[in-house]
């Protein structure tokens, strides 16, 4: 079962996506982990968060130095952090971006799954132009690129743990599940 990092900045909800997705996992009978890692703890600071699915009690609680998934909510991420460090050579990376997977500039044999993840949550009300949240709809990419859960059982998650808006919500983990562009090498 798959362990996934995701990369964000503080405010665009990467720990709260990890939690989602750990959450819709155990939904689905397995075993989970989602807990953060902060360096500097403000808004807009970049920020990891980490969940591992298993169908086994889970013994490893360190962070994830190899992910088989690694998702970035912030494109910008990818010229200051090495997002794909550790990256499984047969790993899958998702990106919030307006650009198509091979305009990334990433080689290798990874799948490369992008997502206008910005535009979808703004579009859908969540959050502002200029700083959308954009966690549930990453979350619609990231289970059509991986299937590691179901997208239904993700919009279960984000109806029982989702309190603000949760139809808006699911409606843009729909449509980025919809508009996700995948690469396979």
């Amino acid at each position: 079962m798959p362990e996934i990092r995701f990369h964000g900045r503080g405010g665009q909800g990467a720990v709260v996506a990890s939690r989602l997705l750990a959450h819709a996992a155990a939904i689905e009978g397995n075993y989970v982990q989602a807990f953060p890692a902060f360096g500097l703890e403000r808004r807009g600071a970049p920020v990891m968060a980490f969940t591992r699915i298993q169908e086994a009690p889970i013994s490893n609680h360190s962070q994830i130095y190899e992910p088989d998934i690694v998702v970035s909510l912030d494109h910008k991420l990818l010229g200051i952090v090495d997002v794909t460090e550790g990256l499984k050579k047969s790993g899958i990376l998702i990106v919030n971006t307006d650009k198509q997977p091979a305009e990334l500039g990433i080689t290798g044999e990874i799948v490369i799954c992008t997502v206008n993840a910005a535009n979808i949550a703004a579009s859908n009300g969540l959050g502002t132009r200029m700083s959308p949240i954009v966690n549930t709809a990453i979350l619609g990419a990231l289970a059509r690129a991986s299937g590691c859960v179901s997208i239904e059982n993700i919009f279960k998650a984000i109806e029982k743990t989702v309190k603000i808006v949760p139809q808006k919500n699911i409606e843009a983990c729909r449509q980025a599940f919809e508009e996700a562009v995948i690469y396979k090498p």
